[in-house]
C-alpha cells in the first residue's frame, strides 16, 4: 500500500514566497519620484493615514511632483484598515484616472493599498471576497510603491494583507489574505522617516516585529529558509528597540529596527505566523485597537501557552534576547524567554492587559450603509466576550501554523488572562 506523504509530514512540501525590490537606508525616500517615474506612473493615488502635520506627506508629494508625476491624495485610511477604506480608495483611483499607487505609513496604509489594488484588478468586487489564500484570479494589478514610516509592519515586504470586515458589526471580523499578486513593486524603508514616530507607537511596532520574528521561529511549518532571518531579527530587536523608543533620533537604533522589521517579514513571509497575530486580529476586530499594542499584550501569553510544544526553540529565543542560559535546563531557558519578554514589555510601558485599554470605535459602517454606534470606551471582560475572542482566533488564517494544537476551550484561560491578568 502506498504511503501518503501527509501521513508522515504535516507539510511535506513547503512554499517559498517572493520578495519585492526594495530600497533600504538613509535617504532612500529621496528617490521616490524617480522610482515612480521609472515604474511608468504618471498620476498616482497617494494613500496614507494619520500623518497629517508631520510634514512627511508634503515632502514626499514634492519629490513625486518634481519628476512630473501628478499626485491625488487619499488620506482616509484608518488604523486596522476597514473594508470601505479599500473600496473607497479603488473608486477614487478609477475616478481620478490614476495609474499607480504609493502608500505611505505603516501596515494600515500598505494593507489598504493592497486591498484597493485587488478591487481594481477585479472590476470592483467586494474586498471581503479575498480573505484566505490566493483568491486573486487576475494577477495584474496597479503598480505599487510602499514607503514605511514605522519599523513594524513588514507589509511592504510580504505577500499578506489584513482587512477589517464591517459588514456585520454584530459579528466583528478581521481577516488575513495571502496572495503573491499583492506584492508591492517597490518597498522603501528609510530610518529618517521614523524620527517623528511617537514613543508609544515605536514600542508597539517593535513588539509587532518581535511577533513577526518569533512566530516563524517556533512555527509548525519549521521552514528552514526562514529561521536565520528570524533569529537575527530577534538579536536586532534586543540591541535596538529600547534605544529607538527612548532616544528616537538615534540613527543606529532606528536603522537597526528598520532591518529587524524587514527581515522579520521575510521570515514570516514563508515561515508562517501564529496565535499572537490571531489574538491581535480578534481583539482589534472588536475594539479597533492598535495591532502592535495587541501583539505586545498577547505575546508573553502566547509564548507561555506554546512552551510545551517548542521548549527548545523558546530556549534559543531567550539566548537571542540576551539571557545567559548556560547554566539553565532547556525548560528553564524557555521560561526565561517569557520572563525577558515581560521585562521588555514593562521597560517600554506596555499596558498589562486588554482590560486596561480605552478603545476606539468604527466611525461608519459604510459597507452596510449604516452607522455603528460603538462599544463604549471600556473593554468588555465578560466570559461571553472571552469566548468570542477565542472563537475568532480559531477561525484566523494565522492559527494553523501555531505550534500547539488548540481548541476554543484550551484558549479561553489564556485569553481571559490577556483580558484581566498581569505578570
Amino acid at each position: 500500500m502506498a504511503i501518503e506523504l501527509n501521513q508522515i509530514w504535516e507539510f511535506p512540501i513547503k512554499e517559498f514566497h517572493p520578495f519585492p525590490k526594495a530600497k533600504l537606508g538613509v535617504g532612500a525616500h529621496d528617490m521616490l519620484g524617480v522610482e515612480a517615474k521609472e515604474l511608468g506612473m504618471t498620476r498616482v493615488l497617494l494613500m496614507t493615514t494619520g500623518l497629517r502635520g508631520s510634514g512627511i506627506i508634503e515632502e514626499l508629494t514634492g519629490k513625486i511632483e518634481y519628476q512630473g508625476v501628478d499626485v491625488v491624495l487619499f488620506d482616509e485610511v484608518q488604523s486596522n484598515p476597514k473594508d470601505f477604506n479599500a473600496m473607497d480608495a479603488a473608486a477614487r483611483y478609477q475616478s481620478e484616472k490614476c495609474d499607480g499607487i504609493i502608500s505611505v505609513g505603516g501596515g494600515s496604509s500598505h494593507d489598504a493599498a493592497k486591498g484597493a489594488r485587488m478591487v481594481i484588478a477585479h472590476d470592483g468586487r467586494n474586498i471581503n471576497e479575498f480573505e484566505g489564500f490566493s483568491k486573486a484570479t487576475n494577477k495584474e494589478n496597479p503598480k505599487h510603491i510602499a514607503v514605511s514610516t514605522t519599523a513594524g509592519t513588514g507589509s511592504e515586504t510580504s505577500w499578506a494583507y489584513v482587512i477589517t470586515d464591517t459588514s456585520d458589526m454584530d459579528n466583528p471580523h478581521k481577516w488575513v489574505a495571502f496572495d503573491d499578486s499583492c506584492l508591492v513593486d517597490l518597498a522603501m524603508d528609510d530610518p529618517l522617516l521614523y524620527y517623528s514616530c511617537p514613543e508609544h507607537f515605536t514600542a508597539f511596532c517593535g513588539f509587532d516585529v518581535l511577533a513577526h520574528a518569533s512566530e516563524p521561529f517556533v512555527s509548525r511549518l519549521d521552514f528552514e529558509p526562514s529561521l536565520g532571518n528570524a533569529k537575527y531579527s530577534i538579536e536586532l530587536i534586543r540591541d535596538n528597540l529600547r534605544t529607538a523608543v527612548y532616544d528616537p533620533k538615534n540613527l543606529a537604533a532606528r536603522s537597526g529596527m528598520m532591518h529587524a522589521q524587514y527581515i522579520a517579514a521575510q521570515a514570516f513571509n514563508s515561515g508562517g505566523l501564529g496565535m499572537i497575530h490571531s489574538m491581535s486580529h480578534a481583539f482589534s476586530a472588536f475594539y479597533d485597537s492598535h495591532h502592535g499594542l495587541n501583539n505586545a499584550i498577547a505575546l508573553p501569553r502566547v509564548w507561555e501557552y506554546n512552551l510545551p510544544a517548542r521548549y527548545e526553540r523558546y530556549a534559543e529565543i531567550a539566548a537571542l534576547l540576551g539571557v545567559d542560559t548556560r547554566n539553565m535546563t532547556t525548560v528553564q531557558a524557555a521560561d526565561a524567554a517569557v520572563e525577558e519578554a515581560i521585562r521588555l514589555s514593562k521597560d517600554l510601558g506596555i499596558p498589562e492587559n486588554f482590560g486596561q485599554l480605552t478603545t476606539s470605535t468604527y466611525e461608519k459602517n459604510r459597507m452596510n450603509t449604516g452607522k455603528y454606534e460603538g462599544r463604549g470606551d471600556g473593554v468588555d471582560t465578560s466570559d461571553a466576550q472571552v469566548r468570542a475572542i477565542a472563537e475568532h482566533m480559531m477561525g484566523d488564517w494565522c492559527t494553523p501554523a501555531n505550534p500547539r494544537e488548540s481548541t476554543v476551550e484550551s484558549l479561553i484561560p489564556m485569553v481571559r488572562h490577556a483580558f484581566t491578568g498581569s505578570y
